[in-house]
């Protein structure tokens, strides 16, 4: 006897059911990051906040690095698709520069533990991997305003475009560390205070990184070793 099998096709209610499920876990986890970090999204507990069983976490994620991966991916391509956004916008590239990087320094103060997550704090290899791909897309847009400010010779032509995007991403990222940190001192988001010093943060770092590829009003002299 010959038997035949029939592929199994999910029914529309049970794909949506199983995307529900997907959207649910990576939304719990990422409060409980923002709330405290990587070490407060353990599985038992973004199965808890989801509102399902521990073993249903890992049938859409086979270990815990990969539901960390996919949350900062998640996060950091929303990040990188806003500015994106600025950088194809209207404006001398300057201008798109220092908002490019003051829009990411106000973003990033708006979930300030989330943000330390996903940028300085310790983690395994894996978000660590995910975290490089996330830097690379953030150099990637700023190359290319660096390169459009080139053209229009509006920025100093004696850099490549990829080594300043390289600084100038990691220069703002490092300036984000302290601020971020889990151990500055207690904020107050809601108060028109700290509204402001974020802004002032904010226009500070991007001036800096505007200053690293603005037109050179003096030459850098080489340092002269001196002869022992």
């Amino acid at each position: 006897m010959i038997h035949f099998f029939m592929a199994y096709r999910q029914t529309p209610a049970v794909e949506a059911r199983l995307q529900d499920n997907r959207s649910r876990i990576l939304e719990a986890a990422r409060a409980l990051v923002s709330e405290g970090g990587w070490s407060e999204a353990q599985v038992a507990n973004v199965a808890a906040a989801a509102g399902i069983a521990t073993g249903t976490v890992y049938r859409y994620f086979p270990s815990k690095a990969e539901l960390f991966a996919e949350v900062l991916s998640r996060v950091s391509q929303r990040e990188v698709v806003v500015m994106t956004e600025i950088a194809q916008a209207d404006g001398t590239a300057m201008t798109r520069l220092h908002a490019a990087v003051a829009t990411f320094v106000k973003r990033a103060m708006r979930n300030p533990r989330l943000a330390y997550a996903l940028i300085a704090e310790p983690c395994d290899r894996e978000i660590d991997e995910a975290r490089l791909t996330y830097r690379a897309s953030i150099s990637e847009v700023i190359r290319a305003i660096v390169t459009t400010g080139q053209k229009t010779t509006e920025m100093r032509s004696d850099v490549q475009p990829n080594i300043a995007a390289t600084v100038i991403v990691g220069g703002f990222m490092e300036g984000l560390i302290g601020p971020l940190s889990p151990l500055s001192r207690q904020r107050h988001e809601d108060t028109d205070e700290y509204q402001r010093e974020v802004a002032s943060l904010a226009d500070q770092i991007a001036r800096l990184a505007c200053a690293s590829v603005a037109l050179a009003t003096a030459r850098v002299q080489p340092l002269q070793r001196r002869d022992a």
